[in-house]
Parts: C-alpha cells; structure tokens; sequence
C-alpha cells in the first residue's frame, strides 16, 4: 500500500477528547495529510475514544464498522481512554491495525510508517499508565464559534466508580503562559468562546508531571489560571466546564462574579444526594458543601447556570438513599442534571462491592431524575422570559435558523441571518418553546 495522503478521525466522549482530536489532525496536515470527513472515507481513519460507560465500549465497535464501510482499505488506529484500558480487547476487533494508548497517542505519526509495512493486524503501542506522565497542549479547532481548550489532564482522586486515573494517569497540568498564548492563538483564529476543559481542572497546578521539561510554577492554582486568562484582549467568553465543588472555592465563585470574560456557568458534579453513597464513592466532600457551594453561587450570580451530574444505581443504593438524592436535588437551586445509571468498570473497586441494584431499578431511577432535569431547566429557563441576554450567534444545523447560547447557558433560535453568525449580540428572550429552546428576537 502506498503512504496514505489522508486521514479522517471520530472522536467519542467528552470536550477533553475533542481537544485532543482537533491537535492530532492538526499534526497530519502539517505532515500533508487531507483532512476528510469520517463518513466520506480516507486512507487511516484514527477513532479516539471514551470508557466512561459500557455503551461507550460498544460505540467503539460500531464506530469501526463505519470507518470499514467507508472505506474497506482505511487502516483504523484506535486511541484513548478504552485504547489505555482494553488494548488487547480492540486489537481483536475486526478491522483494527493499530491500537494506542495514553503515552503514545501524540507521537501517532512515528507508528503510522510502520503500520503501512506491517502485514499484520491488531496492533498494539500501549504502556503502563504511568508513563502517560508528560503535560502535552491542545485545543479543538474547526467550529469557528468556540473551542475546548486543555488546561489540565489525569487525575489523583480515587473515586471508587472511576476508570479514568486506570486511562489517564496522575493529575498534570500546563503552565499559565503556555495556556494564555493557545489563547491568543485560539483568538487570532476567529474564535468567539474559550472552554477551559481537563479531567479535573479546579486540581489546576497541582499535578506532578512534567511539561515539556518544566514544571508549574509552584502557586499556580486553578483561581490563577481564570485571572490571568480575563486579562487576554480579544477573548469574549471563557466557559468552565467542568469542576469538583470541593475545588470550587469561594475565591473562585467570587471571582467569576465579577469577571469580564467567564460567563456564569458552573458545572458541579454531585454523583449523589446521600452521604453514605458518597463516602462508598470515595468523593471528597459531602452534601452539606455542595448545599453550601450552590448557595454562596446563587448569592454572588441569582442568574447563575448551574448544572450537575448523578449516578443512579450505584452498588448498594437502597430505595431510601435514591430518595435522599431525588429530594436534595428537588430542593437545591439548579439549572439541570446530567443523569448516568451505573455501570460496572473492569478493575475499579465498585465493581467488586457487593449488593448490586437491579438493572431495571437503574434505568427506573434515571427516569425520574431525568425527567425532574427537564423540570429544572424549564424552572430555570422561565425566571428570565422577557429579559434581554447576550448570545453567541451559530449557524442552526438546518440553514434556515440562528441558535445559539446566552452567557448563562440558555438556548436560544431566532430567523437566520448569515451576517450574525460567529458574533455576540443581545436577544429578548420572547417564548419558551419547550424545556430545551427560547424563541428570541434581536434588540438593536
């Protein structure tokens, strides 16, 4: 087979995957490389994965086929989070060549060589997780209107629940001068929004990991990193998207108040309502600091998004303790839920506890969370109806739409006009179309 001239990818998973997925591609077409759409077939097709769920595990196979259907030559390379855990799982899979793990999957061009000579299928390039112990940068790029920016990878918490310390390795972060001249490169791209994303982004500065020789500079916190960001010119929003609330400091809430870039937007992942489920999931905080963090949110921004994620089903959840987390969130001040039903992970300790809750009872309890999500946002969604907020314009998928999110995360459609599109305007937040859409006029 002759040197490929193409490459297509398909990312599965979170923002961080995303990010790391627009740098690689970035990497082939510095080597010359086309970038085609996955559907419409190329000669490697590089799928980088999630394991968060089981469901992503399966994702993974059928993501496979398709890149075979597009096209039955491609030489398939699987990185990842599932490529860490599973490699040789992925390498049995039919059609695979070549299978990555954490440590490898930036230096991807230095195997592509190989993988054209060898006859042979099911490769695999996979260290122990400790290896993955260097800090490499990354953003997404190619949606114009934002991008994820990495600010932080692995982690060193111990949630019992949690493959991604197995996939990822030890908390590591970048340094703050490096992350503020991505952005200014990011801003120089046209790029209206910045989303800071990592695994577990408020352990900012604490990692251990080298960074390209250096490390950060001790003091360099999470609280740092959003200051010195606010000072970049030409930024007009940065989005946090994710953070632990025992990370989530007061300094930080009180920061983002009063910022000129950050949008009031936190997402705060809760896991459960029950201090007892909590303790078995090895989090390191319980419900009265997460009661406490929402509350001192809301006190600082009233129109604060606050969104949050649950696990249902979690080994030993009786009845009572899933009542616990249903009420406690029906009584807190939030925007919308992020609802998982447990699912066992190789090698964690969850799996191993006794006591599971039956798989119908798990699919039960999403249900009503969910749809209790749905009466959250709609709450939340209804404080502001009539109200003027600033949105960032984007194409809506069907041409004939602008769509878009105000600065506190409300989704909004208005009569499509090409000119607004990639620029930030205000809007008059007319009628609540259902629990996820306002309709919305622009204010002159």
């Amino acid at each position: 087979m002759a040197t490929p001239q193409s490459v297509s990818f398909y990312t599965l998973g979170c923002k961080l995957n995303y990010s790391e997925t627009s740098a690689i591609g970035r990497m082939f077409e510095d080597k010359g490389y086309a970038v085609n759409k996955f559907e419409d077939g190329s000669d490697i097709c590089v799928i980088n994965t999630c394991s968060v769920t089981e469901f992503a595990d399966r994702k993974c196979k059928k993501i496979v086929r398709q890149a075979q259907k597009a096209n039955a030559q491609a030489k398939i390379i699987v990185v990842g989070c599932y490529a860490q855990l599973k490699p040789k799982e992925i390498a049995e899979i039919p059609g695979v060549d070549l299978v990555l793990g954490a440590a490898e999957k930036f230096r991807i061009l230095d195997f592509v060589d190989d993988l054209q000579k060898a006859e042979e299928t099911g490769l695999t390039q996979v260290s122990e997780v400790q290896h993955a112990n260097s800090f490499v940068s990354a953003f997404s790029f190619g949606d114009r209107t934002r991008s994820f920016l990495k600010v932080q990878d692995g982690c060193d918490y111990k949630c019992t629940f949690c493959t991604i310390p197995l996939a990822r390795g030890k908390s590591r972060s970048d340094t703050i001068a490096n992350i503020v001249d991505k952005a200014q490169e990011i801003v120089a791209k046209g790029v209206k929004e910045i989303v800071l994303t990592g695994v577990n982004i408020g352990d900012f500065g604490n990692g251990t990991a080298v960074i390209e020789g250096t490390r950060p500079k001790k003091g360099e916190l999470f609280i740092d990193l959003i200051k010195a960001l606010d000072e970049v010119e030409g930024v007009d929003r940065y989005r946090i998207s994710s953070i632990e609330p025992n990370l989530c400091t007061d300094e930080i809430i009180s920061f983002v108040a009063q910022s000129k870039r950050i949008v009031p937007h936190f997402h705060m992942p809760l896991q459960s309502g029950s201090n007892k489920t909590l303790a078995a999931m090895k989090r390191r905080y319980r419900r009265e600091l997460y009661q406490e963090r929402v509350a001192h949110i809301k006190k600082r921004m009233p129109h604060c998004c606050i969104g949050v994620d649950v696990i249902v089903g979690f080994p030993g959840e009786t009845e009572e303790d899933f009542l616990e987390t249903y009420n406690f969130l029906v009584d807190l001040d939030i925007s919308y839920l992020h609802v998982f039903t447990y699912s066992e992970r190789k090698n964690t300790p969850a799996a191993e506890m006794g006591d599971p809750v039956p798989l119908q009872v798990r699919r039960e309890r999403n249900t009503m969370l969910t749809t209790l999500s749905e009466k959250k946002k709609r709450a939340f969604y209804q404080q502001f109806d009539g109200e003027e907020r600033t949105v960032l314009f984007e194409a809506h998928k069907n041409g004939e739409l602008l769509s878009g999110f105000t600065d506190n995360y409300i989704k909004v459609e208005l009569p499509y006009q090409d000119q607004k599109v990639n620029t930030i305007g205000k809007v008059k937040l007319n009628s609540l179309l259902d629990s996820t859409v306002y309709q919305a006029a622009l204010v002159n």
